[in-house]
């Protein structure tokens, strides 16, 4: 986006709030943005665990009512927990190759996935502390490169769902991209010659439009809403108490330090995004927050929980930087957990319709990274170096899944992840050009954070 684009939107302070109505408008399109990615791990678990339909929508009701509940600690700050930025939390994906191979593990089940849930959740507090020391090796240079990678890696998402997704029939069918071209031309031409609260809504605008044609054209499958019930309260322990096995634990406990690398780079991109430097503390906030969810999430029949990058590509898109914001979506988050049937209708968006505007979204993350990789000394052929390997590691595991499988099981969380895969390649190649090779090195890497 031009620098002139930029002073057309009026981005919010991060501690300025909102008006109520623009509020809960762009805190619904959080909602909306990340809904999919937050629903999907419970689905996969209990489609693997072999569960019934309701039993798989109490799993979803679960993850959600954790979602919101950590969305809105991470975002407001209770005590020593939460960034106080506005952050979206829900079930992370780098565990789920795990607890898919913990699901059939005979013996092991739901109650040892939350179990090694908990256990890994309480590993990560304890180890937190630790790990938010490392914010001063991510200078510039491996800012960039990883906010980048994190873009890039999220593309694929967007290309799958803007084709109908993965249950499309005929997967680019011309009424799936016509969609998708819909919702991001509206949020495109929004931006171009509107202003203000207007480019905020930009993005929910685009998907109230591309919903209502899906409508029309009849995309929006609602079978099952009316036996959906109104109101259903998550409890904790619904699948019997947990149960702790050494191998599951530890393979959960690798989840939760990638997830700790993975959530140091969105931190940090968020903090380039609203304009704050994010220091050691803030970041044993955020990191300790992650854990609190995972721990919380055993108890109440869910799984490890993180950040969602796909969020901070909004906060980018709109210019609303206001945690105010994310506070609200994770409300929503905690009703839909208890409104079954509002949460069908939300399940009810087709992939066409998040495509549109994932395409808008995850790119301004890339964007992002290109922006703060200016601040590196780029024209170095080293740094060119660092920048185009970690990119390339990045993609691996995007390009092809199978990469690594004859690598043991248990390196699974790292390289199945682009954004860890990233985030070790470009932290690894700084050290070794810059960091070891001497101060002159460090100093065209951009400046170390010293804290």
């Amino acid at each position: 986006m031009s620098e002139s684009t930029h002073a057309r939107i009026p981005a919010a302070p991060p501690r300025q709030p909102l008006p109520l109505m623009q509020l809960i408008l762009v805190g619904l399109q959080h909602v909306l943005l990340m809904y999919g990615g937050a629903v999907a791990v419970p689905l996969i678990i209990g489609q693997a665990a072999g569960l019934s339909r309701e039993e798989i929508a109490f799993l979803i009701n679960a993850d959600l009512l954790v979602a919101g509940i950590a969305t809105v600690v991470q975002s407001l700050g209770v005590g020593p927990l939460g960034i106080r930025m506005p952050i979206m939390m829900g079930a992370s994906f780098a565990a789920v190759g795990s607890m898919v191979a913990m699901a059939g593990m005979p013996g092991v089940g739901l109650p040892g996935i939350f179990g090694a849930t908990i256990a890994a959740g309480f590993f990560g507090m304890l180890v937190a502390p630790f790990m938010s020391k490392i914010v001063r090796f991510f200078p510039p240079l491996v800012t960039g490169t990883v906010i980048t990678s994190i873009g890039l890696s999220l593309f694929p998402v967007a290309v799958n769902w803007a084709g109908g997704g993965s249950k499309a029939v005929i997967f680019g069918d011309t009424l799936y991209l016509g969609v998708a071209a819909l919702v991001l031309l509206t949020i495109l031409l929004i931006n171009r010659f509107m202003h203000g609260f207007w480019v905020n809504i930009s993005v929910l605008i685009g998907m109230g439009l591309g919903y209502i044609l899906s409508g029309f054209i009849g995309m929006v499958d609602l079978s099952g809403l009316a036996q959906a019930d109104w109101i259903k309260v998550v409890t904790p322990l619904h699948f019997g108490m947990p149960q702790f096995s050494l191998a599951p634990i530890l393979s959960m406990c690798l989840v939760v330090v990638i997830i700790f690398v993975e959530s140091t780079g969105m931190f940090l991109a968020l903090g380039k995004i609203t304009d704050r430097e994010v220091t050691p503390g803030m970041l044993r906030r955020g990191l300790l927050c992650d854990a609190a969810a995972s721990f919380l999430a055993g108890f109440l029949n869910t799984f490890t929980h993180s950040s969602f990058a796909q969020n901070i590509g909004l906060v980018q898109m709109t210019g609303v930087r206001c945690r105010s914001v994310t506070i609200v979506a994770g409300g929503f988050l905690i009703v839909l957990s208890l409104l079954p049937k509002a949460a069908y209708l939300v399940a009810s968006i087709p992939p066409a319709v998040l495509g549109g505007a994932a395409i808008a979204m995850f790119g301004m993350v890339a964007a992002t990274g290109i922006k703060i990789l200016q601040e590196a000394d780029i024209s170095d052929r080293r740094n060119q170096l660092l920048v185009a390997v970690s990119v390339g590691m990045g993609l691996i595991p995007v390009v092809r899944p199978e990469f690594f499988s004859q690598l043991p099981h248990w390196m699974g969380p790292i390289t199945h992840s682009g954004i860890a895969m990233a985030t070790l390649s470009a932290v690894l190649l700084n050290l070794l050009f810059n960091v070891l090779g001497g101060a002159e090195r460090a100093s065209m890497a951009g400046p170390l954070h010293s804290h």
